[in-house]
């Protein structure tokens, strides 16, 4: 179901993560050699979130962005969204475990549709979320949006790594690693399929970076995270 998203990807990739939401962060930290979260906090870092901000994490799935995102300071108000209600479940009761009630605001909704007015947010962070939508340059379009002008549009994503060697060795991993662990610890085999592709599948970081410029966002910057197997992009919406 999960390897072949090309009918309807919105309700695939929702219905995936619907599956797994109960081992997303167990299993992302085992993958990733419990580098994820370096990488979450990394990319909160390059918000630019200041006091009294508004920031919105658009695809927060279990808020693990939001939260790195709250802790850069704490007086600013944090929105996280995602169109997987059991995803916000799992983010809602880790979040008021470690924050408290209400110190981030997790809504239901569509990064294709976001229900906010324009010009609304200080900042805007995407972790892990451009891989999975079914049209990543009206994603970005939204969320260029969305955010004030002059403020900073952060991505974070998983990517293959520039050196040959590096990406040999990734690919073993991906397609023959990945899949049995993320099986064996979560018992959904298609998810963990479903993965390694979409990382294969997904352009280049400087790919990337030229189709949010033509969503209206400037002076984009990479920087490429642990060899390459993540990437973070940041960048200003136009004024």
């Amino acid at each position: 179901m999960f390897g072949d998203l090309k009918e309807d990807k919105t309700s695939d990739v929702r219905a995936m993560f619907a599956a797994i939401a109960d081992y997303y962060d167990p299993v992302n930290s085992l993958l990733s050699f419990r580098r994820d979260g370096g990488w979450r906090k990394f990319a909160a870092s390059k918000a630019g979130i200041r006091p009294g901000a508004l920031a919105l994490d658009v695809a927060t799935g279990t808020g693990e962005l939001a939260r790195h995102l709250s802790r850069q300071d704490g007086e600013s108000t944090v929105i996280g969204i995602d169109f997987c209600p059991n995803m916000l479940q799992k983010a809602k009761a880790k979040l008021v475990a470690s924050l408290g009630e209400g110190v981030i605001e997790l809504v239901l909704g569509d990064v294709l549709q976001l229900p906010f007015r324009d010009d609304t947010f200080d900042c805007v962070t995407i972790g892990f979320g451009l891989r999975n939508v079914a049209d990543m340059g009206a994603t970005l379009r939204e969320i260029a949006r969305v955010a004030k002008s002059g403020s900073r549009v952060v991505s974070l994503e998983l990517t293959r790594p520039p050196s040959l060697i590096a990406r040999a060795l990734h690919n073993f991993g991906l397609f023959h690693i990945v899949p049995y662990v993320g099986w064996l610890i979560s018992g959904n085999r298609e998810a963990y399929t479903y993965l390694p592709d979409s990382i294969k599948g997904f352009p280049s970081p400087e790919a990337v970076k030229e189709i949010m410029e033509e969503a209206g966002l400037q002076e984009v910057e990479i920087y490429r995270l642990t060899l390459g197997i993540a990437t973070v992009h940041v960048a200003v919406k136009e004024a």
